[in-house]
């Protein structure tokens, strides 16, 4: 279940929700090794859909030598990442008369994606394997 949630944090953070075989085994293996922190957030909202399964629930599509996340995706994703509803208080609690209106804050919109954010990790992957393939050439 955690696997399937990371894999849906990790398409969100794409352009267009799509990324390549390479960038996503690349992500997965940071997100494993970063803590507890991340096996505890990914568990917490894996609870909220329990029933998870997000190829055939149609969340993620493999296509082209990745995987892009769907509308659908998307929205269990803000689903299960939206905070839980407040409880009601208990009759037991006195409830104050007296007390401030709670303001609601409107949620944040979302931060700009650059264009093209993968073109610089493939040049910087073109750079090293040309200097591997020299070094290997003046070597033999």
């Amino acid at each position: 279940m955690n696997f399937q949630v990371t894999v849906l944090k990790i398409l969100v953070s794409y352009p267009d929700g799509f990324a390549v075989m390479e960038d996503l085994k690349r992500d997965m293996a940071i997100l494993a090794t970063s803590g507890r922190d991340w096996a505890d957030r990914t568990r917490r909202l894996a609870s909220r859909v329990p029933d998870l399964d997000i190829f055939s629930q149609g969340l993620v599509e493999r296509i082209s030598g990745g995987w892009r996340l769907t509308s659908k995706g998307r929205d269990i994703l803000e689903f299960m990442e939206a905070r839980p509803a407040p409880r009601e208080p208990s009759l037991a609690s006195p409830i104050n008369e007296t007390s401030q209106p709670v303001l609601e804050i409107a949620p944040l919109p979302p931060l700009p994606q650059p264009a093209d954010r993968a073109k610089p990790r493939r040049e910087r992957r073109a750079r090293r394997r040309e200097a591997r393939e020299r070094a290997r050439a003046n070597a033999s």
